[in-house]
């Protein structure tokens, strides 16, 4: 087991800790029959830490290969240059993240997302 530490784990079983007790109160049978979650291999969900709460708690892995054909278009089109395009930036704060994120959206081009789309029936 890894044994990666990442700011972002914890955050991520906070996510965890909210979705437990959604389940909870919705679908409370759930909890005591066994969550199976499916995440990729991001950082966060295999940090050591997000690992402990997963055992803790009981919560089994579906697996979800990379590159899967069943992923989100944005996987493949829209995350890679949004990634390239936050690369080596720094934010002071969660709304300038936020305000970055939103600004990049704005001035895509107008054939981006159809591009996306058609490239899919190419792969």
């Amino acid at each position: 087991m890894s044994k990666r530490i990442t700011p972002f784990a914890s955050r991520y079983c906070s996510t965890l800790d909210r979705l437990k007790e959604a389940i909870r109160r919705k679908r409370p049978g759930l909890l005591r029959t066994g969550v199976v979650l499916q995440h990729d291999n991001a950082t966060p969900h295999s940090a050591n830490l997000t690992q402990q709460w997963l055992q803790r708690y009981g919560w089994k892995i579906l697996p979800h290969p990379a590159h899967s054909p069943d992923l989100a278009p944005s996987d493949f089109h829209l995350f890679g240059p949004l990634k390239r395009h936050l690369g080596g930036m720094a934010f002071e704060t969660e709304n300038d993240l936020i305000s970055e994120l939103r600004n990049w959206f704005d001035n895509l081009d107008v054939d981006f997302f159809r591009v996306g789309i058609n490239s899919l029936l190419s792969r």
